[in-house]
């Protein structure tokens, strides 16, 4: 028997015009993307003006939508229902583009050249740990700030952990506020001539030091690496300031989180883990979208039943084709079974802990969804308009 859940009813989420922002957070390979498309699609045939960001390189969300592609623009979608008199829109992120687009509103040309021609910058754009992740917060702040929305859907970026999306500008400003950044910035920073005493007394020190990483690194990567950060120094600051911006955002009460797994162990330990995160750091939780639940009209009959039921018939001696045929039928009946008993153990487990978080079950889809059609189903499950039972 469940433990009593509060259901996670996503309509009046999306449907109240103070909730500005909804991210969908969780593990990689739980349905995030779905669910954010879904959500987006619902909320704008109910009469908002809606986003979608996309962070997923697979390029499902387009698929999904009947675009030929996205990038780093909003695209209006097309053949959706307008009567309430709400658009929806959708695009995916560029991490590369959207570093060019700061790099560019943030530095005179002359100096914005020079940094897009740089190798150090081409690599750190393009990837280096952590990139994506704040591009995406990046993005989701320019998007804010337009102010020309809404209804903004984050579809978080595909992650190792889930956490990472709350950790990179963090991470981020810690690598352009480090000790390796400001030593390479120390040349340039020292001026004048109390500037050229203090350099003179250290230029042995810090000669010694670049040298060892130019062995390191090459000589050649050390001074793309040293004009590049030349170049930058007076970007640093903003970089940190958009990115405490953005937290703040995340955490107005305009903003709702939709922790996002599958009934899985690991999915479920990731989404644990990521609903204690935004409660240490007080994001507003709106509850858990727990995909890919598998249900059986036949639960009535448990696994050992049907594996006994099995055994019997393959053991006449007279057993017929059909009997066999039922046989398999059974075993098959018996796995699906404790399949369920699996997913229930887990969400059980999830639900000992955290007992007040709402959440809403969308049953397991006999296949992937690829048009609106399918997104439209899974935004019934999602607000449980279709029969679906919630979580309790």
């Amino acid at each position: 028997m469940r433990s009593p859940q509060e259901p996670l009813e996503t309509d009046p989420l999306i449907d109240d015009p103070d909730t500005r922002i909804v991210v969908c957070c969780g593990s990689g390979g739980v349905g995030k993307t779905t669910t954010a498309a879904a959500l987006g699609l619902r909320a704008a045939e109910r009469g908002r003006r809606v986003v979608v960001l996309t962070i997923d390189p697979a390029r499902r969300l387009a698929q999904s939508m009947g675009l030929t592609e996205l990038d780093n623009v909003p695209r209006p979608v097309p053949g959706i229902d307008t009567t309430a008199g709400g658009e929806l829109f959708a695009m995916m992120l560029d991490m590369k583009r959207t570093f060019d687009e700061i790099v560019e509103a943030h530095a005179d040309p002359a100096r914005a050249r020079a940094i897009l021609d740089n190798p150090f910058y081409q690599s750190l754009s393009a990837g280096f740990a952590g990139t994506q992740e704040y591009m995406a917060m990046e993005k989701l702040g320019q998007l804010a700030a337009r102010d020309a929305w809404d209804l903004i859907v984050v579809d978080t970026p595909p992650s190792r952990s889930a956490l990472d999306f709350l950790d990179a500008p963090q991470r981020l400003g810690s690598f352009l506020d480090g000790r390796f950044i400001r030593l390479l910035m120390a040349p340039a920073k020292a001026g004048g001539r109390a500037g050229r005493k203090v350099m003179s007394l250290g230029m042995a020190g810090l000669s010694l030091v670049t040298g060892t990483l130019g062995k390191v690194l090459g000589t050649a990567l050390l001074r793309d690496v040293q004009t590049f950060v030349a170049a930058m120094d007076t970007m640093f600051g903003g970089f940190r300031t958009r990115a405490d911006a953005t937290y703040r955002l995340l955490q107005a009460p305009g903003t709702a989180f939709l922790v996002v797994a599958a009934p899985e162990r690991d999915a479920l330990r990731e989404a644990a883990y990521f609903v204690e995160r935004l409660a240490a750091e007080r994001m507003p939780l709106a509850g858990l979208v727990l995909n890919r639940v598998h249900t059986s009209d036949g639960a009535h009959l448990g696994a050992e039943r049907a594996l006994a039921a099995a055994e019997t018939l393959e053991s006449r001696e007279s057993a017929s084709d059909a009997d066999r045929a039922a046989a398999g039928l059974l075993r098959v009946h018996a796995e699906r079974m404790r399949q369920l008993t699996r997913e229930e153990r887990t969400r059980a487990r999830f639900t000992a802990v955290h007992p007040r978080v709402p959440v809403v079950e969308v049953p397991a889809l006999p296949e992937d969804v690829h048009d609106l059609a399918g997104l439209r189903a899974i935004g019934d499950r999602l607000s449980q308009t279709d029969g679906a039972q919630p979580f309790g």
